[in-house]
């Protein structure tokens, strides 16, 4: 059964990827799905980041199925995944230039904030989610910090401007939860989702 990611995100493939072990057969392939990711009214940041989920793999499914040359896609699974940051009140997305990355960094600065991230695995006729919450805590960060690494270019296409596998990693103290999830994929959710689906 062909398994498709419906994520641009290197993160995602190199996390996915890491399931194959000790399963040689495991395999799969990249069809980013855009979606319009805006905010509906009402919505919690969860309910929010597991559409999202939700709403990518199905437009995974739609792309495959779409292509002539492949077969009808009741035989495919699609996963898609989101992640949002969340600070009190406030959904922090990626950041938009380098002042919003700045602006997102110093608010992080010294604080405690949710990462959620949820994922979701679908055949066209059942979907399957988990959204997993974890709890990031950051360092003091000077001026000085957030300026280098915003100069690095490496917060502008990450969630909340920091990238907690990369030099971003530097300024967590601590965290309560799952850290691939803060990556971008939920390694023991994913497995659990794929491994009912026969995938794993």
């Amino acid at each position: 059964m062909p398994l498709i990611l419906a994520s641009a995100s290197p993160r995602r493939r190199e996390l996915l990827a890491q399931l194959a072990l000790g399963n040689p057969n495991f395999g799969f392939e990249i069809l980013p799905a855009d979606i319009d990711e805006s905010h509906q009214a009402g919505e919690t940041p969860e309910q929010f980041v597991s559409r999202l989920a939700e709403e990518k793999a199905a437009a995974g499914l739609a792309l495959w199925c779409g292509n002539p040359e492949h077969q009808e896609g009741s035989d495919t699974l699609v996963l898609g995944s989101d992640t949002i940051v969340v600070l009190g009140d406030r959904i922090l997305g990626k950041p938009v230039d380098k002042a919003d990355a700045c602006a997102m960094l110093k608010s992080l600065s010294g604080r405690s904030h949710q990462v959620m991230t949820a994922v979701a695995l679908t055949d066209g006729k059942r979907t399957e989610a988990a959204l997993v919450v974890t709890q990031v805590y950051f360092c003091d960060l000077s001026d000085a910090d957030i300026q280098a690494y915003v100069a690095s270019g490496e917060p502008m296409d990450k969630a909340g401007a920091y990238g907690i596998q990369g030099l971003g990693g530097s300024f967590v103290a601590k965290i309560e939860g799952s850290y691939s999830a803060v990556v971008g994929l939920p390694m023991a959710e994913t497995r659990s989702l794929l491994h009912k689906a026969g995938c794993l």
